[in-house]
């Protein structure tokens, strides 16, 4: 009997990777050391992105030093690995045809998870640290960067990230606004400067289809599970319009670029990179199953474990264990 074990994270306890670790050793403890089991942990773009989609491609996992969501520094994974070794699957979601393609994981450098639950406010978290590794990855030499959105604690429309990046805010008096949080919103009077380094392409992958502002936008939707009160979304999401205008604005965009479907994920951070870099969204859900060949694995698959930490009614919107149920 051949065994599949996907599993996607436990939130605060495990691991994708521990868990489908701890699935296979019950299989041999139960069937023997012989038991043929296949590990293939699972992410939806958020923690363990990074590092499972490079060791998936036989790349390599650097470490790096970077501003986390409230300023103090942390160390965040970059991945590389070989457009080469990637399935043919992959290729036709992107192009990485290039050789060297950066893996960077936002959930490690602006995630919910790097801040304590009392300390969680959108208002005061940052995308500096995404800039950031951006930023490495284009000084190493990357001719392609993927993104993974999910698990952001920030809501700063990748202000940070664009100011990581080389673009400058000043307030009325014309002194610049450093290290920009949503709660600095009102002091900027205008944008100035360009992105710094010449970038290759961007892809976000992203399974979130809401736009920035409005009902379905990022402060509405998913302001409340960052710490946003209630009674402060639409003050939340009339100062995001505002930043949002003038960013098209400097960067001669189309006004209404935050219409775009996924543009309010991850707290805005696409339609940032989007409006600055031209970035592009890829289904991430899509990209991971191509990735991991998980079709293969599945069908090949006599008995599948998997879980992930709460199956309710978000499982539904077919992705993770779920999609496996019902591939």
């Amino acid at each position: 009997m051949k065994i599949l074990a996907a599993f996607d994270k436990f939130k605060d306890s495990m691991t994708a990777q521990a868990a489908c670790e701890a699935a296979s050793a019950g299989v041999h403890l139960a069937l023997g050391q012989n038991a043929s089991i296949t590990q293939a942990p699972l992410t939806d773009g958020g923690e363990g992105f990074c590092t499972i989609l490079t060791h998936a491609a036989n790349g390599y996992v650097e470490s790096h030093e970077v501003c986390g969501p409230l300023g103090a520094d942390l160390k965040a994974p970059l991945g590389w690995v070989n457009g080469s070794a990637l399935p043919a699957a992959v290729r036709a979601l992107f192009d990485p045809r290039h050789g060297k393609i950066a893996i960077i994981e936002m959930a490690a450098a602006a995630g919910l998870e790097q801040v304590a639950p009392e300390r969680r406010h959108p208002k005061y978290c940052t995308t500096y640290g995404v800039g950031e590794l951006i930023r490495i990855a284009v000084a190493e030499g990357a001719d392609a960067i993927l993104l993974g959105i999910g698990g952001s604690a920030t809501s700063d429309l990748g202000l940070g990230a664009l100011e990581a990046l080389g673009l400058r805010l000043v307030d009325s008096n014309n002194k610049r606004i450093e290290r920009i949080i949503p709660s600095r919103w009102p002091e900027v009077a205008q944008l100035s400067g360009d992105i710094a380094v010449p970038l290759p392409p961007i892809y976000i992958a992203c399974d979130v289809d809401n736009p920035l502002l409005g009902p379905r936008g990022a402060a509405a939707v998913y302001g409340p599970q960052k710490g946003l009160p209630a009674d402060e979304v639409e003050a939340f999401d009339d100062a995001a319009a505002d930043l949002a205008a003038k960013l098209c604005q400097h960067f001669n965009q189309p006004q209404n670029l935050h219409e775009l479907p996924g543009s309010g994920a991850a707290g805005g951070i696409g339609f940032g990179l989007k409006v600055a870099c031209n970035a592009e969204f890829i289904a991430g859900f899509e990209l991971v199953t191509a990735w991991l060949d998980l079709d293969a694995k599945i069908a090949a698959a006599d008995l599948i474990l998997t879980g992930e930490g709460k199956i309710d009614s978000s499982s539904l919107s077919g992705k993770g264990p779920v999609a496996l149920v019902t591939a």
